[in-house]
Formats: C-alpha cells, structure tokens, sequence
C-alpha cells in the first residue's frame, strides 16, 4: 500500500487529472440520492480483496460525487454555500499531500507559523490587540465551544470556585450551536430577549441579567452576523454591560464575521474589538474550502490554562513556550486546515478579500431592490 510503483504513478496522473477538471470547469450542482440507490449502483466497495483504485475512482466520479451537492455551484443558494478560490484549493491537495500534522509548533513550526499569519489578518480586522491568537478549529461549533470552555475556566479561576449551574447569557434568537455547547458542559442557557431587529442590545441584557451575575454567568455569547438574517447584535452595549459586570464576552461571528473585510461594513461591528473571544469560518464567506473557523483570544494564556493537556508522553511539547495550536481549543490531533486560506491570502493580497466581500455585498442589495421593484 506504500509502494511507488507505476500502478501508483497511474493513479496519481488520473486523481490529478480529475481534480484539474473540477477546478477548472464549471461543474453540475448535482443532487442528494438514498441510501438504498447508492447501494444498488455501488454495491459492497469494502472488500477483503479491495476494488482496485480505477473501480474506486470511478464509482466516485460516476456515482457517489454525483449524489454530493456541488457547494461552490453559484445556484446553491440553500444553506451557507462555499466558494472558495482556485488557489486555496489547489493549495489543499498540497497539505494533503504532505501529511502535515499541525498540533504543535515541534511538529509544524512552518504550518503554524502560515497559520498565524492568517490568524493575525483576522484579528486586526477585528480589532483586537497585537498579542491576540488563537488557532483554526473545523467549524462554528467547535470554535463557540472551546471558546466557551476557556470563559468557563477563567470565570472559575477568578471567582475561586463554582456556582452549582454555570449561566450562559445569549439572545433568544442565538445560533443552536450555543445551545449545544451549553448542554455539552452541563450549562444553563439565560435567553435575552431580542429588540425590534432581532439585536442582543445592551439594555436588555443589563436589564434581564441576574443581580449575581458575576458569580453565575461565565459569559456572554453575541452574534455577529446571524444565520437567518445577518443580524449583528449591539455589540458595543453588549461590551459596556460586560465590563461593568466583569464578564467574559464572546463573538460569534461565524458567517458573518467575514464583513469585517468590507469597509462599507465594519461600523456595523463596531465594539468587537473588545470580545474575549471571536470566531469566524472562512470556508464561509472568506473563500476557503471546507473546514476551517478561525477562533481567536484576546489573552491566549487564558484559553491556553483552560485547554492544555498535560501528560508524560507530551512533556516535550509542553516547554520553551512554543505556539502549540493544541493549547487552545477542545482538540489535540488537528489537520493544518487553515494553510489553504494562508496561501490564497498570499497570493491575491488582503486587498483581493476586500474587494471579493464588497462585491457579495454589492450583488446582495442589487437582488434586495429588484425584489422591492417586483
């Protein structure tokens, strides 16, 4: 299986065929199938003896990515559609290709370090101070919940123990992956009501907070961007009432965090520079293949106390102070997932990311006013 041979080389010509024609042409949006219709076409492809590659190859090709919704299809408008850049892509098969582990700096200085220069990008559009870090997680989910575990761990640092049930506060109109986090760390949600746009403001949430706040709540989870309609929460308020009561405050800016790139945008966003913690998902709206969500710290030892596993066998990766993605997220093996938006960055420039975002948001109230003339 680990031979080069020319079998080998065969299949390396025909994967880099197929892959070249599907960046470069346009492909069919395709459709999802049953269960039972791929099995009747495919029939068993697990075998003591194996298929062969070229079998492999082509009930991929001729069937099962023919039942998987092309994303990047510009009429996939169900759902948050990908869009990534050719070069990010391309980029992709690469890493893949070089078996790049990206846990720690030990093992993936270079792809860390790429990493961290996308990461620093983020975090100044964003705002966010010059020592603000963070890694690449895969999604939206995993990003609020790591984030949430460090505010956990921090709010129990400070206060010196723990409230029988944590709180976390969030508008009722929150994404469900807090909700989720909450259940995965044994947390009550504290649903704040929204105002007339669907925003968590500053008044509501100083007026529906308990009076022990502080010593219940482990932090406050706003949105900047929701999923339905775009909508960015007060954020500056939010930021007011969470210094006032000593709260840890997190940005969910996993769609819409991207608009941070838009000029014509960013004072909608204004107070984020204050968030604990953000994340966006650049395979959403920052043109890179799926998966990567840029999760971000405003103090990264904090989230590097809450996460950092320690044991023997990793006694060499925890000295000298190295960069170790590993230490800030609920993770410890992770893929290099945010080399592919690194190297479109390189190549196109910040500039390109602007315009690119500017662009959607131009086609957007182009279609929103023919819809009001129609």
């Amino acid at each position: 299986m680990h031979r080069w041979d020319e079998d080998m080389q065969a299949l390396a010509a025909a994967v880099v065929r197929y892959s070249q024609d599907r960046i470069a042409h346009p492909q069919p949006l395709d459709r999802s199938a049953s269960a039972e219709e791929l099995s009747e076409r495919c029939g068993v492809t697990v075998k003591p003896e194996g298929i062969g590659w070229r079998e492999a190859l082509r009930l991929w090709s001729d069937v099962l990515s023919l039942a998987t919704i092309s994303s990047d299809h510009p009429a996939f408008l169900a759902f948050v559609p990908g869009a990534p850049t050719k070069s990010s892509v391309l980029f992709d098969l690469v890493i893949s290709a070089s078996s790049t582990y990206g846990g720690t700096w030990l093992e993936g200085a270079g792809a860390v370090w790429a990493e961290n220069e996308a990461l620093r990008w983020i975090a100044g559009l964003a705002g966010l101070p010059r020592g603000a870090g963070g890694c690449f997680v895969s999604g939206g989910t995993a990003g609020n919940l790591s984030a949430l575990v460090a505010a956990r761990h921090a709010a129990t640092a400070r206060l010196g123990s723990r409230p029988t049930r944590w709180k976390i506060a969030c508008a009722d109109t929150a994404h469900s992956s807090v909700v989720a986090a909450a259940r995965v760390m044994d947390a009550d949600v504290l649903a704040v009501s929204h105002d007339e746009r669907g925003r968590l403001t500053g008044d509501r949430l100083a007026a529906e907070l308990p009076a022990n706040a502080e010593r219940e709540v482990l932090a406050v989870a706003a949105s900047a961007g929701s999923t339905n309609a775009g909508v960015v929460d007060d954020l500056a308020g939010v930021a007011d009432v969470c210094r006032e009561r000593g709260l840890w405050l997190h940005v969910d800016g996993a769609y819409g965090g991207a608009a941070l790139a838009a000029p014509s945008l960013r004072p909608l966003f204004d107070g984020i520079e204050r968030a604990d913690s953000f994340i966006v998902d650049p395979h959403k709206w920052l043109f890179a293949p799926f998966d990567a969500c840029a999760l971000l710290y405003r103090d990264p030892a904090l989230a590097r106390a809450a996460h950092r596993q320690d044991a023997s066998y990793l006694d060499s990766l925890n000295v000298g102070g190295e960069w170790n993605p590993s230490d800030f997220a609920h993770h410890l093996t992770r893929r290099a997932r945010g080399l592919p938006l690194w190297f479109s960055l390189a190549t196109h420039g910040s500039d390109a990311y602007r315009d690119a975002v500017e662009r959607v948001v131009a086609i957007t109230r182009e279609a929103a006013d023919e819809i009001r003339r129609r």
